[in-house]
């Protein structure tokens, strides 16, 4: 018997694992704006473990915090009478140091004091999967896909069409769908739009294709490397900055050796906090088995005009949409902590004046110009970005803290996982 619950809201926020943490509560209820949760959220890991992270609580019995949002504001859901509340967390009735979407708000503000909006659109990539006969998840059958593939051939089941008119319904505009390199993966690209409202669509999106899929007995993953000997799928971060009257402030100021200095400096501050803002925009011990040399991964501190093989690439397009891509991240980020952290260096670039290093020349692939790169793990990454104190106390103390904290327990829980074992511990939730 079908059942159909009437007029509920989905409480949502994106925890610091980029987990949707929820609840459902009857409409009713939600008129007050705010739901409860335990502080607990921010003290577990994806295996359940509970750590005792800085600001999380469990020292004093893991007390609430409150989900707090705007009735006025409810999103599309995609589920039958259901609308979506996207929360920001409060901590005795005060905004949580601990919230990343928080986090991205500070930041903006920053940006504003400075008469600039920025603008973001987000390409995410990711692998689907199918049940074998025997219940196992193994990759999606596409025969004669390719990539910038389109049609039957690369998704034969129409999978793609579904997301696509389901993010229709509610709301999230999508630029463009396509087959990736390997398949079956798939770049899903969303229309550009001003930095907080492309976050909240990136993760609801997120979260429906991969729930419309599971309903449907697929998997869509976003994790950087499920197939160990096919590419890996990243997160790429188009940035630029509208002023007051809305005008692009990039136009004119991307052109070949003639850069702005708002461009110049926000291009040095992401080349000179690459290897710390790896520890954010990679954030699972997967997402070192992407990032190699020869990958397209964003791998190497490097920056280049229109070249796929360094960590910030300026467009080629110019005009009003002239705008920077950083290629560094996966989709296992928060969007919110991931734009936060490029933002924030993209900022100290500009205040501190840093040098900005000579464009790539060299292939990217068998040559580069630079000798640093990401570390070689999380481990390594995360020991480097506690060490870049500028980079940790302009994002926040607090939610760098507990990221961290959270981030050296997964280490802990995957040592002595085999290839096929990471890949289980993370496929589910990525």
């Amino acid at each position: 018997m079908e059942t159909s619950i009437m007029n509920r809201v989905r409480v949502l926020f994106a925890d610091q694992l980029n987990l949707a943490r929820g609840k459902y509560i009857p409409k009713e209820f939600a008129e007050e704006g705010k739901a409860r949760f335990c502080k607990g959220a921010y003290a577990v890991t994806y295996n359940k473990d509970i750590v005792p992270a800085p600001g999380a609580g469990v020292e004093v019995g893991l007390p609430d915090v409150e989900a707090m949002f705007d009735p006025g504001a409810y999103r599309i859901g995609w589920e039958d009478n259901t609308q979506i509340a996207l929360a920001d967390i409060y901590d005795n009735d005060e905004p949580s140091e601990l919230c990343g979407r928080g986090a991205l708000k500070r930041i903006l503000a920053k940006w504003k004091e400075k008469g600039l909006t920025p603008m973001v659109g987000f390409e995410g990539e990711a692998y689907i999967f199918e049940r074998d006969a025997d219940g196992n998840w193994v990759p999606y059958n596409t025969p004669g896909s390719f990539v910038y593939g389109t049609g039957p051939f690369t998704d034969p089941a129409g999978l793609i069409d579904e997301i696509w008119a389901v993010a229709q319904k509610i709301g999230i505009h999508i630029e463009s769908f396509n087959a990736e390199f390997d398949a079956p993966q798939y770049e899903l690209t969303m229309g550009y739009t001003d930095a907080l409202k492309a976050c909240d669509d990136f993760f609801l999106f997120r979260t429906m294709a991969r729930e419309v899929l599971y309903k449907r007995g697929y998997l869509l993953s976003f994790m950087p490397k499920p197939i160990p000997d096919l590419s890996g799928s990243g997160l790429h971060i188009n940035l630029s900055f509208n002023d007051k009257k809305g005008n692009n402030v990039f136009a004119g100021g991307t052109e070949k050796d003639q850069l702005s200095d708002l461009v110049k400096g926000c291009i040095s501050g992401l080349v000179k906090h690459h290897e710390a803002m790896s520890a954010i925009l990679a954030p699972t011990v997967n997402s070192y088995a992407r990032l190699q040399p020869g990958s397209l991964s964003g791998y190497w501190a490097n920056w280049g005009y229109d070249h796929r093989g360094v960590a910030v690439r300026i467009s080629g397009e110019g005009g009003r949409a002239a705008r920077i891509e950083h290629r560094v991240g996966d989709c296992a980020a928060s969007p919110y902590f991931a734009l936060s952290a490029v933002l924030n260096a993209a900022l100290l670039g500009c205040e501190h004046d840093y040098k900005l290093p000579e464009a790539e020349t060299n292939d990217g692939l068998e040559t580069v110009n630079t000798d640093r790169h990401v570390p070689a793990s999380l481990t390594e990454a995360i020991a480097i970005f506690k060490a870049d104190t500028d980079l940790t106390n302009a994002i926040g103390s607090l939610i760098t803290d507990n990221y961290i904290a959270i981030k050296e327990a997964e280490v802990e829980e995957t040592a002595n996982l085999d290839e096929q074992g990471l890949i289980d511990y993370y496929i589910n939730y990525i």
